[in-house]
């Protein structure tokens, strides 16, 4: 008797607990929360904004190059040095410059030399000429003997500006010899900091044809850098009203991912690119590099910040993409639901649609999917503004359906009846 009371009591358990479990499952089966995924809408902020990579470079490279021609005796920098105006970095033989020099200024002194000398056989003939004009006056000199005096005179004025003049050229030679021979001194034309170096003592540098580069100055690169970014054209118009309203850009470099660097946008370049199809242009970006982080050649991940709304009621993005199916919906939203249907049908067809700022998120109510209307603004990547719409801080709204086997996973039967 005892036994058998005991089977009774356990039969009465395991039944009484299938059944729960039964009830349990079956409700949450049923019941309209576990088929859809939801969201909350909160009060916070909203950004929106336009990624794009970018490389760092100088404000300005001034290129630094060398106007003779020669082998390198000397180079007086190195990669980083800092400079300062008129600063010598490198020198070139200056042998063959000072021969020049010497040349022209021995060809300026024979010059002169000639120049005195035909000033005194100038003197000369002017005595002469004077004596003949008197003796003619006396009737004791031909008139033939004194034109010969007169053009003597006329030739030696000639000689004169003739020597004046060649004096004049070898000044000229001269100078031209002594400014070749500075330009052997390479110097730099601007204070800045040396970020690239091409020549080493020894080397022979060619000016004749085309001036080579020997070395890249970059002025002011501890004050600021610039960031050339290349945006999309469909970002572009968002760039430009950023940077009228003068919203600031943050970065980074791969080589300090834990620094965040910021800028404002300095220019958007007309000039289009077109690479594969795909037209960009080119944004420049302005920062300031006190503690000389950012490098030439840097590549910077940018985030152009557009608009900025604190404070304000924001809704999941998923939540304005999800559109329940019509048979989940009541009649009254299933009507809402054709008629975006026909907004779309109409859209593509090449006729105007409706607003988009405006359109419908779901709520759960008796279990189902129930629309409720809003008006958006301001959108980032997760999440929409809520301009109006009879929705509350916190409250609950659907953005998806769970997975197709959880749907379609059907209840177990129930326990047989005893």
């Amino acid at each position: 008797m005892k036994r058998l009371l005991l089977w009774l009591v356990a039969g009465t358990v395991v039944v009484g607990a299938g059944a729960a479990g039964y009830r349990h499952f079956a409700g949450s089966w049923s019941g309209g929360n576990s088929l859809y995924r939801t969201g909350l809408v909160r009060r916070g902020d909203i950004t929106l904004t336009v990624n794009s990579n970018g490389t760092v470079q100088p404000v300005l490279s001034v290129q630094v190059g060398a106007f003779v021609s020669g082998p390198i005796e000397k180079v007086a920098v190195d990669f980083n040095d800092k400079v300062k105006a008129g600063q010598i970095l490198a020198r070139i033989d200056p042998r063959t410059y000072k021969w020049a020099v010497s040349h022209e200024e021995a060809a300026l002194a024979h010059e002169r030399a000639d120049l005195a000398r035909v000033r005194a056989l100038l003197a000369q003939a002017l005595r002469n000429e004077q004596r003949a004009l008197d003796l003619q006056k006396k009737k004791a000199m031909a008139d033939a003997d004194v034109e010969q005096a007169v053009t003597d005179r006329k030739s030696l004025d000639a000689q004169v500006q003739l020597a004046e003049a060649m004096i004049g050229e070898c000044e000229a030679n001269l100078a031209t010899a002594k400014t070749n021979l500075e330009f052997t001194d390479i110097c730099s034309p601007v204070d800045g900091i040396v970020i690239d170096r091409k020549v080493d003592p020894g080397q022979t540098v060619a000016a004749q044809f085309q001036t080579p580069v020997m070395f890249v100055v970059a002025p002011d690169l501890e004050k600021k850098v610039y960031v050339y970014a290349s945006v999309d054209e469909a970002d572009i118009g968002l760039i430009r009203e950023a940077q009228a309203r003068q919203q600031p850009v943050t970065f980074t470099v791969d080589a300090y991912p834990k620094d965040s660097f910021t800028g404002r946008t300095a220019q958007v370049r007309l000039n289009p690119t077109t690479t594969q199809n795909v037209v960009t242009y080119t944004v420049v970006v302005e920062s300031a590099n006190p503690q000389l982080k950012l490098l030439p050649g840097m590549t910077a991940n940018l985030t152009f910040q557009i608009e900025k709304r604190a404070g304000v009621m924001a809704v999941p993005n998923a939540a304005l993409r999800f559109r329940p199916k019509p048979d989940e919906v009541s009649a009254a939203d299933r009507a809402i639901l054709d008629a975006d249907d026909s907004d779309e049908t109409r859209t593509a067809g090449g006729s105007p649609s409706r607003d988009r700022s405006r359109g419908y998120v779901w709520v759960l109510r008796d279990g189902r999917p129930a629309a409720v209307e809003v008006a958006t603004g301001t959108s980032d990547k997760t999440s929409t503004e809520l301009l109006s719409g009879d929705l509350a801080d916190g409250q609950e709204v659907v953005i998806g359906t769970r997975t197709a086997t959880a749907k379609s996973f059907a209840p177990p039967p129930p326990p047989p009846q005893r």
